[in-house]
């Protein structure tokens, strides 16, 4: 049976370039890179270039790249170890609705040690309004946490403006900073700390072609974070332990060819997702696209097709080889509408009803011809049984 992976915003295979340059860190280069003999100096050595390479895709400074093992932790370490760090100056901060659990669950978490959270809305496009949050802004706001791209629906929120909004608030001489989760856009749009004008950003290493269990957070140079693994004197005293070498230098590989061949993926991904919703918009009636159509990342589409069930069709759909998601994989096996889709004003049938396709660039144009072949019949093969369903009840 034919098998077609759409599941890339969940994860993505390592790219072949990247597995080949972590090889050497697998075998024969095993040195520990705090150790000063040959070994440890010869990881040291990859480590520090790895640090480069994903410094240069942000355009950001090699001593402001703090490698974690993944984008949870570079969440975590930016959210907690900011306010932790900085709490003399205010104890509440500004989040949204539709952020990733790797933060929205830091902040309830907080919210349980006597810090306030503000949760604005996104309405029916997906994205925060800037007025909004300049609105939530109180005397004591020590933190505004805006994902860069949402992991569902894929919508680009307004990181460039809310960060020049939280520059001016500290030319007026407030105590204030800025953190985006930019773990599914880096290596998709471009991204230019400079740009955003954030203090802190986080990103994940499986997202952009290279393995599991490594990321970074990247960390203004003056920005005090108060570190989360103590027990060692790595990353510069911001994060203990051991460095995972190996995927490190594969983190490093995969945003080398990101920064290479950025606006020519882009624009590939982009052109695939387009036929697949012009396609599948004239062979399936009853459907809702999720979030705004024009500022999302290049790779993601989100459908609610009416009166079928998600996960039922996620199933049929893994029968016949197509690996879909019905929103992010780290909340899978819940029974609960997406609260993503529910934070757009859908109902509980259309946030139930919701698939996204993630596509990556080892999909092909024969991919996308299978998918538009599998999933209008397995629509209408679940509709037809649902409505057997319910006509069998009366």
């Amino acid at each position: 049976m034919r098998r077609i992976y759409l599941d890339n915003a969940s994860t993505t295979p390592i790219d072949p370039a990247v597995l080949e340059e972590m090889m050497p860190y697998l075998t024969e280069k095993f040195g520990n890179a705090s150790s000063i003999h040959f070994f440890g100096q010869q990881a040291r050595a990859a480590v520090d270039k790895a640090r480069h390479q994903v410094a240069s895709l942000i355009n950001a400074r090699p001593n402001e790249i703090v490698f974690t093992s993944g984008g949870t932790e570079s969440n975590n370490l930016a959210i907690r170890g900011l306010v932790q760090a900085n709490e003399k100056y205010g104890r509440h901060i500004i989040t949204s609705q539709i952020e990733h659990p790797a933060v929205k669950e830091v902040c309830i978490d907080l919210e349980n040690k006597g810090y306030e959270v503000t949760y604005l809305p996104v309405y029916e496009n997906g994205i925060v309004k800037l007025e909004d949050i300049k609105s939530a802004v109180r005397q004591d706001t020590i933190l505004i946490t805006i994902m860069t791209a949402n992991n569902e629906i894929g919508t680009l929120q307004p990181v460039e403006e809310i960060g020049e909004f939280v520059n001016q608030l500290r030319e007026q001489g407030k105590r204030i900073w800025f953190h985006t989760d930019a773990v599914q856009a880096v290596g998709k749009i471009p991204i230019d700390v400079e740009q955003i004008k954030c203090d802190l950003l986080s990103i994940s290493a499986h997202k952009i072609y290279a393995p599991k269990g490594v990321g970074a957070l990247y960390v203004r140079s003056g920005v005090r974070i108060k570190r989360q693994n103590i027990g060692g004197h790595q990353e510069r005293e911001r994060r203990g332990g051991t460095e995972n070498v190996a995927g490190i230098v594969g983190f490093g590989k995969a945003c080398e060819l990101a920064q290479l061949r950025l606006a020519e993926t882009s624009e590939y991904l982009r052109k695939l997702r387009d036929r697949f919703e012009a396609a599948i918009a004239e062979r399936v009636n009853e459907i809702v696209f999720n979030g705004d159509r024009q500022k999302r990342l290049p790779n993601i589409s989100n459908i609610s097709f009416r009166y079928i069930e998600g996960e039922g069709l996620l199933i049929n759909l893994d029968m016949s080889g197509i690996a879909v998601s019905t929103g992010s994989a780290c909340s899978s096996g819940s029974l609960e509408p997406s609260p993503v889709i529910r934070a757009l004003g859908r109902d509980d049938e259309m946030a139930r009803s919701a698939i996204r396709f993630s596509f990556g660039k080892f999909n092909t144009d024969e991919d996308v011809n299978y998918l538009l072949e599998v999933l209008p019949k397995a629509v209408n093969q679940m509709r037809k049984f649902s409505g057997l369903l319910e006509r069998s009840r009366f």
